[in-house]
């Protein structure tokens, strides 16, 4: 498969459309890999993961509903939220938790950390997309209250949950997407 076709075919894939196959541990070495290539500026590599397979994933899915519920005190959707986060670990053959560091001489901005933690996701998604494994990139806010747990230093934060699971992407269907010719300008 050509790159072109594999970054056309690269979606979100929510666990429950996981085919319920374990996703192997040497794929999620290359995975990993792939990840680890990512462009940063003055090669700080900000990005780090923790995977999380098995009863630590069950560890993860209690903590993440516990930490959910922390931080959403007094909406009414508690339960059902929670049963949703845990419903989607256990459909998910493994999480892997996405982090970044700071760059400890503080000469690279913020967002370019961000934005280079991004890309290595990215080249996560365009490998999953190769190799019919379905992904999702969860970002929610509770995760702020997660340190403890991941045993983060200072000037590490998490950046999110990477759900996997085996999915056929030739059922992926092309989006509709504004002409690219309506967002470039050329000048000559």
């Amino acid at each position: 498969m050509n790159i072109t076709k594999i970054i056309q075919k690269r979606r979100a894939v929510y666990p429950n459309q996981y085919a319920g196959e374990k996703v192997k541990e040497s794929f999620i070495k290359i995975l990993l890999n792939n990840a680890n290539t990512a462009p940063s500026h003055r090669l700080t590599q900000p990005w780090f993961f923790k995977v999380y397979r098995g009863e630590s994933k069950d560890n993860l899915a209690n903590e993440m509903a516990n930490s959910y519920e922390n931080y959403s005190k007094g909406s009414k959707f508690i339960d059902i939220k929670k049963k949703k986060i845990l419903e989607k670990c256990k459909q998910s053959s493994c999480i892997i938790c996405i982090f970044m560091k700071d760059d400890p001489s503080g000469s690279v901005p913020e967002w370019e950390e961000i934005a280079a933690t991004a890309m290595a996701v990215q080249n996560m998604w365009l490998t999953c997309a190769a190799n019919d494994v379905g992904c999702y990139w969860s970002t929610p806010k509770y995760t702020s209250l997660m340190n403890d747990f991941f045993k983060l230093k200072v000037g590490e934060r998490s950046l999110g949950f990477f759900y996997l699971g085996s999915f056929d992407h030739s059922k992926i269907e092309p989006k509709d997407r504004i002409s690219i010719e309506n967002k470039t300008e050329w000048n000559n």
